[in-house]
């Protein structure tokens, strides 16, 4: 088990890449935003464009796997999702145990490690199974590690992380942040170097607050059905050309 991180280090792109962009970072998050827009502006319904959203999810795993990335956390349904039309959330729903039917081997086979973050407890029981089988079932493989964030929100985190300090007694006065980051749900996962958003929106809603205080941050136009293997290397580009100095000056 890996120990929790406050600060990751960027690794050095692996010599079967293609190309050379310098420093990688070990673990991106995307906000994957805009599928309904997406779909709005091809005079589709929302939920078409959720069906695309849903698509791009494997090559967009692929491609920042090759460029040597080891953790990959996707932002699929927030704990406020739940107040958008019934319609549309039964649609996710759908989706969802849809996906994890229909990919699970696949990323099993290609040696992804499927980790899902977020309450489960709200979801239906035939989901919940097929998380938690899909889970233990790619638990060992290292290829690379992709996080799912589904009924995932970031002051739920860390309300939980508390509630659970406080029910096992902690001794105040022995509280620091890494005692605190063992209690998320990303306990075993480091901190996220890079955070992408899609569609153009410039704010975190509330993903990752704890985890991302010293992450890099692209955004991007694209809607998520869009982003693809162009704009994975634009934004791995970016992120070698920042100087990361965690609140320190660079010698």
């Amino acid at each position: 088990m890996e120990e929790p991180a406050t600060h990751t280090e960027a690794v050095e792109r692996p010599e079967s890449a293609v190309d050379s962009l310098g420093p990688v970072p070990r673990h991106v998050a995307v906000i994957m935003d805009g599928n309904g827009r997406w779909a709005q502006r091809r005079n589709l319904p929302r939920l078409k464009g959720h069906s695309a959203g849903i698509s791009n999810i494997r090559p967009v795993i692929d491609g920042f796997a090759e460029h040597g990335v080891e953790y990959l956390t996707l932002y699929a349904f927030s704990t406020e999702n739940w107040t958008r039309p019934q319609e549309e959330v039964e649609g996710l729903l759908e989706f969802l145990a849809a996906a994890i039917k229909d990919e699970t081997q696949y990323f099993h086979e290609k040696g992804v490690r499927l980790v899902h973050l977020g309450r489960i407890d709200r979801l239906p029981p035939d989901i919940q199974a097929s998380i938690q089988e899909a889970v233990d079932l790619t638990r060992h493989n290292r290829y690379v590690t992709v996080c799912i964030a589904f009924d995932y929100g970031g002051r739920a985190e860390i309300l939980s992380a508390i509630r659970q300090i406080v029910r096992d007694g902690v001794d105040p006065s022995t509280i620091d942040e890494e005692l605190v980051s063992g209690y998320l749900y990303t306990k075993d996962i480091p901190d996220p170097d890079l955070i992408i958003r899609t569609a153009g929106e410039m704010r975190l809603s509330n993903f990752l607050i704890w985890q991302s205080a010293y992450s890099e941050y692209y955004f991007t136009p694209k809607a998520w059905p869009e982003f693809d293997r162009e704009e994975i290397h634009k934004s791995l580009l970016a992120f070698s050309q920042r100087q990361r100095r965690f609140g320190g000056i660079n010698a």
